[in-house]
């Protein structure tokens, strides 16, 4: 049985909708290495899918937590607010990859909004912490990806502690690149949904820094721009931007 709790944009009924089984993103997402039983139940789980329109916000900060949101389609970014009122982007998100989980706490920290029309499946936290004492491999990749937030956060720390602006940018772009790649999209051909205002955030510099380096990263033949249209032209040259500080 379902799960009834209050949602919004629920997306059409089940037997119209792809099934995580069939879902070309399930090897990234919580379902990743369970056996076909252990599958069929963690499908009751998702209880609808929900399509935001690009600017549209998942959730909001200080928003009361309850459900995490698996991403089929689309592009998110999260951000906070510094204590004079302006965005921090804190993170980008695409297909295969989770959103919520900062507010098992009881509410969410951040905020979530969609840079491009996006869909995501639904999964009422409760109900996931409950099977997940049931199914031992669900439990622990669970666990994995508390680790892998984690870890990602403790790399952005790293990001904007320790690394020049042009290893900030090539760290980025070389991320990006890789998370493109287990979806089976180009390495080196992709679009940035956000903006460069937006990448300038997250990423601890300011607009006019992003813009030179995209400017000098082209100059060098590591990158092609054309407004947000990006092709990596040397991914070995992006990595000897990083070995450079060794």
């Amino acid at each position: 049985m379902h799960a009834v709790i209050a949602l919004q944009s629920v997306a059409a009924p089940r037997k119209f909708q792809v099934t995580c089984s069939s879902c070309n993103l399930r090897e990234m997402c919580l379902p990743a290495g369970l056996c076909a039983e252990d599958l069929e139940r963690i499908e009751n789980l998702v209880y609808a899918r929900r399509r935001l329109k690009r600017g549209e916000p998942l959730f909001k900060a200080g928003g009361e937590f309850s459900a995490v949101y698996a991403i089929r389609s689309g592009f998110f970014k999260t951000s906070l607010l510094d204590h004079d009122g302006r965005e921090q982007v804190t993170g980008f998100f695409m297909g295969g990859e989770l959103l919520g989980l900062d507010g098992i706490g009881g509410s969410h920290n951040g905020t979530a909004v969609a840079l491009e029309d996006s869909e995501v499946c639904v999964l009422p936290y409760a109900l996931v912490e409950g099977m997940a004492h049931e199914i031992p491999q669900l439990a622990r990749q669970l666990h994995a990806v508390l680790a892998r937030e984690i870890t990602r956060d403790q790399g952005v720390m790293m990001l904007l502690g320790s690394m020049r602006a042009e290893e900030r940018l090539a760290t980025f772009l070389l991320n990006l690149s890789k998370r493109f790649v287990r979806r089976g999209y180009s390495s080196t051909d992709f679009h940035l949904r956000m903006t460069r205002e937006e990448l300038g955030s997250y990423l601890g510099l300011k607009l006019e820094t992003v813009s030179r380096l995209f400017s000098a990263f082209q100059k060098d033949c590591l990158i092609e721009v054309q407004q947000k249209h990006v092709r990596i032209r040397d991914i070995a040259g992006l990595e000897r931007v990083l070995a450079a500080r060794h």
